[in-house]
């Protein structure tokens, strides 16, 4: 039902990419999963593993403004009357380029209604021995005008133990609040003081948490982290300087048999609903492409 499987290994880590969409259904590192993965033959579940294009999360009843003409994009989560996680995560993606520790794939995003604009996309899924999984999701407009553009990625990272139990890292200095339909409302608030300082890292606990952060402290190399650790094994992420955003989920309406199993750790070039307010929407003039990186690994 996936589609095409496309597995990878380096040293200790393997992963399988699905044609469709061009998700993360596999990654592994000596035998035990570093994400939630879900069966080969079943449509994936919340999310799991999906690429975000050409915005990530949610679109305030699918209407946005884009240089003075209004748009609308199909409203596909009912239940909060928003477009959510753009247009590319049921498509197929087609081989461009693959190795034994590599594999690339293309999709072509034609105009449409709500989002008249031309995007050729590449996901390169890449493994290190050492360094474990590199996303890298490129972006090129071949249209005759500017795009609004932004990405994300939806993986669950996991320990293989309820995220309950865990030590959970979050690197954010501010988390934005939103309304009951989980749309941003007002500017983003500090975490000190609240359930949602996690900076030092602390057991999660009953803490249920589905929200974006921001200022978001970096290495040396530009890299933010997100460390989830379990009792015997931790699991890391790292989402590089063109990701301002990060959302943060526990997982707590996820199919049963999930639930609260792993953190849902989503890289985001711009927060929700950027596409009505504006924050962080990226111009793509024609011609013009850009670049994001993400990763996991264990320890």
């Amino acid at each position: 039902m996936t589609g095409e499987q496309y597995a990878i290994t380096a040293g200790p880590y393997r992963a399988v990419v699905t044609e469709v969409g061009a998700g993360l259904r596999v990654l592994t590192h000596d035998g035990e999963p570093l994400v939630l993965s879900h069966d080969e033959d079943r449509v994936p579940p919340a999310a799991f593993g999906q690429l975000l294009v050409p915005w990530p999360n949610r679109v305030d009843r699918g209407r946005y403004t884009w240089d003075g003409e209004e748009h609308v994009l199909a409203v596909d989560e009912p239940e909060y009357d928003c477009a959510i996680h753009g247009l590319v995560r049921w498509a197929s993606w087609r081989e461009v380029e693959r190795a034994p520790d590599r594999v690339t794939l293309g999709t072509r995003l034609l105009g449409s209604p709500g989002y008249p604009f031309r995007l050729d996309v590449t996901a390169e899924y890449a493994l290190h021995e050492a360094h474990g999984l590199t996303v890298t999701v490129t972006a090129a407009n071949h249209g005759r005008g500017a795009a609004p553009y932004g990405h994300g990625a939806h993986p669950y990272l996991s320990v293989g133990e309820p995220v309950d139990d865990c030590l959970v890292q979050i690197p954010g200095d501010l988390y934005l609040p939103v309304d009951d339909r989980m749309v941003p409302h007002g500017p983003p608030h500090p975490v000190e003081g609240t359930g949602y300082d996690l900076r030092s890292g602390r057991r999660l606990g009953s803490l249920q948490i589905d929200r974006a952060f921001t200022g978001l402290h970096r290495d040396d190399t530009g890299r933010a982290w997100v460390h989830l650790a379990g009792t015997n094994r931790r699991t890391s992420f790292w989402l590089d300087h063109t990701h301002p955003w990060l959302m943060i989920y526990t997982a707590d309406t996820v199919p049963p048999e999930w639930r609260r199993q792993g953190l849902g750790v989503e890289p985001m070039t711009c927060p929700p609903n950027a596409f009505a307010t504006g924050t962080d929407v990226v111009r793509l003039e024609p011609g013009a492409t850009h670049s994001g990186s993400w990763g996991i690994l264990a320890g």
